[in-house]
């Protein structure tokens, strides 16, 4: 589970596939702020994600994991 104020690697991932679904611009720092949980809230509505809103839960990876791959 990822939210803001996290970093690493694994934020980077998620930065990246967020930018592959154009929900997410500029560089894939792996810092989780607020452009990163406003990115993460607009996929969880749209796709119905059921986790806490602005937090990378098992619900909202397993989504956008089936949507996109690594970069």
């Amino acid at each position: 589970m990822l939210r803001r104020g996290d970093k690493g690697e694994e934020v980077r991932e998620l930065q990246r596939r967020l930018q592959q679904l154009r929900l997410f611009s500029g560089d894939a720092d792996g810092l989780y702020d607020d452009r990163v949980e406003s990115a993460v809230t607009a996929f969880q509505w749209s796709r119905g994600a059921k986790d806490e809103r602005g937090v990378y839960g098992p619900d909202t990876r397993e989504k956008l994991e089936g949507e996109t791959q690594l970069t």
